[in-house]
């Protein structure tokens, strides 16, 4: 097993883990589409593996897993340089291995090293198996959002 900044030969097959990714998501309520968003992911993850901002977990030159991260850019002035966990994953089959652990840590490491003080990250409320990865690798609640579908004219229930 190798864990290493990705190629950007790489970001095309780190593309399809993301559709993975991105389609096994819908199961906790997730609104992304994954193969309508791929030519824009693969768009990103180039940016990301010539930005060194991708890192890829191999076995026998088969991409098992990756890790993307950043630094928080937003529009407000902040007591604290933030490091964003972007997307993390691990194929289903290697899961428990201690991969998923050891991409997170080269991202905060990595983080680190770009002057971060803080790393943020998102899982889905209902990931329960994401929200516990992540709580035994030191995160905590942070800020919480709420959602709430709407009903009108155009969008209503079934039924009603």
């Amino acid at each position: 097993m190798e864990i290493e900044l990705a190629s950007v030969a790489q970001a095309e097959t780190v593309t399809d883990l993301w559709v993975a990714l991105a389609e096994e998501q819908t199961q906790h309520d997730s609104h992304v589409l994954g193969e309508r968003n791929r030519s824009s992911v693969a768009d990103e993850l180039a940016r990301h593996a010539v930005t060194d901002r991708l890192v890829v977990a191999t076995d026998d030159d088969a991409v098992v897993g990756f890790v993307m991260f950043t630094l928080n850019r937003g529009s407000y002035e902040m007591d604290v340089t933030q490091g964003v966990v972007e997307n993390l994953y691990v194929v289903p089959e290697r899961r428990e291995e201690g991969i998923g652990g050891e991409l997170l840590a080269t991202a905060e490491r990595r983080l680190g090293s770009l002057g971060a003080d803080t790393v943020t990250l998102e899982a889905m409320a209902d990931n329960l198996a994401a929200r516990r990865f992540y709580r035994r690798h030191g995160y905590d609640s942070h800020r919480v959002q709420l959602e709430k579908p709407l009903e009108t004219d155009t969008h209503s229930k079934e039924g009603e």
